[in-house]
């Protein structure tokens, strides 16, 4: 007997259903930061996610790509990590790779991307992954800033191995 998998809601219409390109560099992934904790994420709410990085080849046992346009065609959702001055030919790469939206994380927005992104009917999605992690009621949870800006979003459990 198969199971079916869980569709879980996150920001604004994304769901657990879409496929994710998460872009970073190789500090982002390494060092475990911002990069690595979304791909993470989204890889424990079961979602099918894809690091993306120039000068990496793997990270944790899993391909990293190049860029986008590697993705053609698999990816739905770009997640982008990196500082609006990195971001040169996002939008223009997304939109060749068939993306339909943009989810950009803290302090990654800018209102010339949002021109960019509407001029080419790419949808914009604001606001942190982490937000709608579930964080472990031991510990020090409560510090996390991402568990107080999403106190209230809809959250997602972390898949459980087995089930």
């Amino acid at each position: 007997m198969v199971r079916e998998k869980k569709i879980y809601p996150l920001a604004e219409g994304l769901t657990t259903a879409d496929t994710y390109a998460v872009l970073g560099n190789v500090e982002k992934f390494q060092k475990h930061k911002h990069a690595w904790k979304v791909w993470r994420a989204l890889k424990d709410f079961g979602c099918v996610a894809y690091p993306v990085a120039e000068d990496l080849k793997r990270i944790d046992g899993s391909k990293v790509y190049p860029n986008l346009t590697e993705l053609k065609d698999k990816v739905t959702v770009v997640v982008p990590c990196l500082l609006p001055e990195q971001l040169g030919s996002l939008v223009s790469d997304a939109a060749s790779a068939g993306v339909k939206g943009i989810w950009f994380q803290e302090q990654t927005w800018t209102q010339e991307l949002q021109q960019e992104c509407d001029s080419a009917e790419v949808a914009v999605i604001r606001g942190c992954v982490l937000r709608h992690k579930v964080y472990p009621v031991i510990g020090m949870h409560y510090l996390n800033p991402c568990y107080w800006h999403g106190f209230r979003d809809a959250k997602v459990p972390a898949k459980r191995l087995g089930r």
